[in-house]
């Protein structure tokens, strides 16, 4: 049988191997950066050489007495890191007098309130307690607990005390005691540490941190709503405000007859503390009645 396969075109063979030729020299698609750089000057400056090494530079003891200090530096500057933003204080015996004479400031989580004055706190330094990256946990049951919280001592404020040892309770000492309790009980707080008292609890200045507006101050809320009086007693701490910033805080809620001062008759818990413990009688701070402008005045929502 006659081959009837016609010869290729020397035209059509010449355009084939052109269309390879140009497929063969776009391959690869060049990048944005190659792109980028027609736009580029041809020539850019060379820059000027690194000066020489010094020749103590090139001996090996050298080397390894800089390598080895610059080892010591990093692992003490680590551990420093780790001490200031990281390691969890567990109680009050992790906490030295030179660490408190910096009075310095923690963050935690309140885990349980005892008193109308004083609550436990969970340090949590450092990052990863929040979502969406939280990957450390507060514990909630009593064993994982145990000696581990700090118990705070709300610095310049003393609130009614409850039954102790046999005594009874001090009128509105249940109040502060819930007051305290359904504002802090699993709060984030930001404390300042003062000083150990005699019963090894930390005397601290307090705030509810809020992550965008300012932090609450605690004594002063307290003082404002009559669960507490200023702590006059020896020793005593009052933060940032002083004693006549408390004082006055104490005396809005005085007037307003806030909290504890509603009633007629109020003994002091300093009193109380000493009359239960030398079993003498009650000595109360009497509060006359408003008088009829006064109560109008509060009416019409003066602060008279």
């Amino acid at each position: 049988m006659a081959n009837t396969t016609a010869p290729d075109d020397p035209q059509r063979t010449a355009q084939r191997r052109a269309r390879q030729h140009r497929r063969a020299a776009a391959y690869p698609a060049p990048s944005s950066l190659e792109t980028l750089k027609t736009y580029l000057p041809s020539s850019l400056p060379t820059p000027p050489p690194l000066p020489p090494l010094p020749p103590w530079a090139h001996d090996p003891r050298v080397v390894a007495a800089a390598s080895a200090s610059l080892a010591v530096l990093g692992t003490l500057g680590g551990v420093r890191v780790y001490r200031r933003f990281f390691k969890r204080i567990r109680n009050a015996d992790s906490l030295s007098t030179a660490v408190l004479d910096k009075k310095p400031w923690i963050r935690g989580v309140v885990t349980r309130v005892g008193d109308g004055d004083n609550f436990r706190l969970y340090h949590t330094p450092g990052p990863f307690w929040r979502y969406p990256f939280k990957l450390r946990r507060v514990p909630s049951t009593p064993k994982e607990l145990k000696d581990n919280t700090l118990s705070i001592r709300i610095a310049g404020v003393d609130a009614p005390e409850n039954a102790h040892f046999g005594n009874p309770a001090q009128p509105y000492a249940k109040e502060a005691l819930e007051w305290l309790t359904t504002t802090v009980l699993g709060k984030r707080m930001k404390c300042q540490l003062l000083r150990k008292d005699q019963y090894n609890r930390i005397v601290a200045v307090p705030y509810i941190a809020r992550p965008i507006l300012p932090n609450k101050p605690l004594p002063l809320m307290m003082l404002r709503a009559g669960t507490a009086v200023v702590y006059t007693s020896g020793g005593a701490e009052y933060g940032p405000w002083g004693l006549e910033g408390l004082q006055r805080a104490e005396d809005d809620a005085r007037r307003h007859r806030r909290g504890l001062w509603a009633a007629k008759k109020v003994e002091l818990p300093k009193d109380y503390k000493r009359r239960v413990k030398e079993g003498g009688e009650v000595e109360e701070v009497s509060l006359a009645r408003p008088g009829f402008w006064e109560r109008l005045g509060r009416w019409l929502g003066g602060k008279t």
